[in-house]
């Protein structure tokens, strides 16, 4: 195994659209992983790579270079067939790309003032849409060909978003969740959901797209934090889990079903009655989940949902008949520190039946391996 002073940095890391494989950005090249064995399954070395995007499990790739060679431009996307090793298409632009999003119909290309939306077959130009500032390249996108959406700040003073139907080519509506500018947001696999963090980092707060209401809001902590991803949980219709990593290097865990259910005893009285429904949300921890030191602090870590499995057991008939069924969600992160190099795998098993019982939280994590061993 190589030693860490000799591994190559981390430039970029990114999941598929249904999370089957990520790939991995570094000066060296890039390479692709399957998500759950971890397994090597395609690597070129060619130069330093920023951003590596895939199609599903297809074997096109949206790959962008960092700059250090002049065939490797930060300002020009690249087409790439992944089984042929060739080039498919070429795109230049006149500023550096800061973000790519893809489905089987649309190619979304995110600039600092500007995000151009093509047509992924012909590689026609469909929309140029003029952003406020964007150094980030904060965007969120749906891949559903139904409820295709494109997220992209509203504004640099507060948390606004405005959200285009790609598909219909139309501005579809603006959201104001909240008062400090927008960190992160993330549209749920089918276009149903937005969820969103400023800033401050406080308030996690999701809207239904369909007519960019407040459906629910949760207080991931009471001091500022950085929120550095957000991810709803797999699900054809209404996602059961919304996943956030922070600054602290904590994991938080979210259940929005539980949350649109009547309030429990709790909040009744004095309290109840001088805070409104939607505060007490807020503050219920019983829809809060914490996974502490799941990487070091000040790490930007990406979470994701991996997948939603049912758990039966002895008694699941009779539990299924008093609606007291249990799910089990495991929420997979790759973490990438510049610092020490490494790549990790944290597995968080989070069981969680329906009321009345509580609430329960197993978790447990496993280092996946050594960066240096992955890229050797």
């Amino acid at each position: 195994m190589a030693n860490h002073s000799s591994s190559p940095s981390i430039l970029c890391a990114s999941f598929n659209q249904d999370l089957s494989y990520f790939a991995v950005g570094t000066r060296d090249g890039f390479r692709i992983f399957d998500t759950n064995t971890g397994k090597l399954c395609y690597e070129r070395a060619v130069g330093a790579f920023v951003i590596v995007e895939m199609m599903f499990s297809s074997s096109l790739l949206a790959i962008v270079g960092a700059g250090d060679q002049p065939s490797l431009s930060p300002r020009r996307l690249c087409l790439f067939n992944k089984t042929t090793g060739a080039a498919l298409k070429e795109l230049n632009f006149l500023t550096s790309i800061l973000a790519v999003r893809m489905n089987r119909q649309r190619l979304v290309v995110i600039l600092q003032d500007k995000a151009y939306i093509y047509e992924i077959n012909s590689l026609t130009i469909l929309d140029i849409i003029d952003t406020v500032p964007n150094s980030k390249g904060l965007c969120a996108f749906s891949p559903s060909l139904d409820a295709c959406y494109l997220a992209l700040p509203a504004s640099t003073t507060k948390g606004s978003a405005l959200l285009y139907n790609l598909m219909n080519r139309h501005l579809h509506c603006e959201i104001e969740a909240h008062r400090s500018p927008l960190a992160a947001m993330v549209l749920s696999s089918n276009g149903m959901y937005i969820a969103t963090a400023s800033e401050q980092g406080t308030i996690i707060r999701v809207h239904l797209v369909s007519d960019a209401t407040k459906s629910y809001s949760f207080r991931r902590g009471t001091y500022p934090s950085g929120i550095f991803s957000l991810s709803f949980g797999p699900s054809k219709q209404l996602p059961d889990i919304l996943a956030a990593s922070s600054s602290s290097g904590s994991i938080h865990i979210f259940t929005l079903g539980f949350a649109s259910l009547p309030r429990s005893k709790s909040s009744s009285g004095f309290i109840g009655s001088i805070i409104s429904g939607a505060m007490t949300d807020v503050l219920d921890p019983a829809y809060h989940h914490v996974l502490h030191n799941t990487v070091p602090a000040g790490v930007k870590s990406y979470v994701v949902i991996r997948k939603v499995e049912n758990i039966t057991n002895t008694s699941s008939s009779e539990l299924l008949a008093c609606r007291t069924s249990h799910h089990e969600w495991q929420n997979t992160v790759f973490s990438a520190p510049s610092t020490t190099g490494k790549l990790e795998e944290l597995h968080s098993t989070l069981k969680l039946p329906e009321p009345p019982l509580l609430p329960t939280l197993k978790c447990y994590s496993k280092k996946l391996s050594e960066l240096s061993w992955l890229l050797s």
